[in-house]
């Protein structure tokens, strides 16, 4: 099974991430926001960063969980490669693995100015799926 797919849309990026969980499907959403900031860089596990998060719902725990990678990438300058995600109804704990950027060693990818929630899909069932779009 594939991880991800990107989505064509005419002034963002789309991802659809698949798993055999939705905590696996998390995780995947967030290694294909990665994979677009960093142009697939290798990105080695120098750091840990431990995230907790709650919302109302999954789909906007997906939003938030996101968004908060996507700060700590444009307020720290982090990359990350690795996802520890564990979802507990709408409560979402995570060990992320990352390390700073460097133009020297990461490849430029496209910028990511924020996760919205047009089309935003959370898919619990089989097939399990989240979808996402970045607005770039």
């Amino acid at each position: 099974m594939k991880s991800y797919e990107f989505i064509e849309h005419t002034a963002d990026v789309g991802v659809k991430a698949y798993g055999k969980t939705v905590t696996e499907a998390f995780e995947h959403a967030a290694q294909a926001m990665f994979d677009i900031i960093t142009d697939d860089s290798t990105i080695q596990s120098v750091g840990q960063y431990d995230i907790e998060l709650e919302a109302p719902d999954r789909e906007q725990l997906l939003v938030d969980w996101l968004s908060k990678l996507l700060f700590l990438n444009g307020a720290r300058n982090l990359v990350f490669g690795k996802f520890e995600v564990t979802l507990e109804q709408n409560h979402l704990t995570a060990h992320v693995y990352g390390e700073e950027y460097s133009r020297e060693k990461h490849k430029m990818g496209v910028e990511i100015k924020a996760v919205t929630y047009h089309m935003l899909q959370v898919h619990e069932t089989p097939p399990i799926f989240v979808q996402v779009l970045f607005d770039i």
